[in-house]
């Protein structure tokens, strides 16, 4: 077991005022892997600007502007964590959800340069391994 040390016991992270955290979970769950960049990138800027029941009312415009995505770039984010059953939106008022059970698997796309190797691999596999039944 690794032991922790504090590096530098002077700035040690503290919750003071705003509320926002992504669970552990979503690292070792397999979330992480799951999206895109930009999905990634609209996950943890909902996060950061959500509050504690995981709300936020920034119009996308804004959103666009602060973390530099095109809106086509925003709405494929935007559906594809709706699909991953991340957030809830309502065309106005965003929800970060509590973390499902298990991630969605991201969808295999051969424009997106940002493909994870080892999930196209097991598509291939459950894909060749349903064909022979």
């Amino acid at each position: 077991m690794v032991r922790k040390k504090i590096i530098n016991p002077k700035r040690i992270r503290r919750i003071d005022g705003g509320f926002s955290f992504i669970p552990h979970r979503f690292l070792i769950d397999g979330f992480l892997a799951s999206l895109s960049q930009k999905e990634f990138l609209l996950y943890f800027f909902l996060v950061m600007a959500s509050d504690r029941n995981g709300l936020s009312f920034y119009a996308y415009d804004a959103i666009c502007s602060l973390v530099q995505l095109s809106v086509e770039d925003y709405i494929k984010a935007r559906d594809g964590l709706i699909k991953k059953d991340l957030i809830a939106f309502d065309g106005t008022l965003f929800q970060v959800l509590d973390l499902p059970e298990s991630p969605v698997l991201k969808a295999v796309q051969g424009s997106d340069r940002g493909e994870d190797r080892s999930q196209i691999a097991a598509l291939i596999q459950q894909s060749l391994g349903e064909g022979r039944r």
